[in-house]
């Protein structure tokens, strides 16, 4: 039986991962950077201009989006530590997709190398 790890490891022997000195670039030259941690996590604070489609639901948002249906369309993706997008980048793949990247080590390693994050501003009651 394979285990979460194996399929990560599958999946990163076929996707594009770009490093953290280099993703700044590969999003200005995407069409989409795609968040695909939880509700949650996004909340809390992501990469600028991020839209978000957790992992679980990623081929449905891909499909209902007309903007992210061309199989052309240049995508950025990325999670907390870089499994998850390796995942979602290697079903983005299966559906056809062919311009897809993800950042190594994720939206941690963003964080830790000081990079921007943005916050969704909370409505003041006072």
């Amino acid at each position: 039986m394979k285990t979460p790890q194996d399929l990560v490891a599958a999946a990163k022997a076929h996707v594009q991962e770009v490093p953290l000195a280099e993703a700044e670039a590969a999003i200005r030259e995407a069409d989409a950077l795609i968040d695909v941690r939880e509700e949650s996590e996004f909340a809390a604070g992501h990469i600028p201009g991020a839209i978000h489609a957790s992992r679980g639901m990623l081929e449905f948002k891909l499909a209902g989006n007309p903007a992210l249906q061309a199989r052309d369309v240049k995508v950025v993706l990325y999670c907390k530590t870089s499994g998850r997008a390796a995942l979602a980048a290697a079903s983005m793949r299966e559906m056809g997709y062919l311009n897809v990247k993800s950042i190594a080590g994720g939206f941690d390693a963003w964080v830790a190398a000081g990079k921007p994050v943005a916050k969704p501003e909370l409505p003041s009651f006072g």
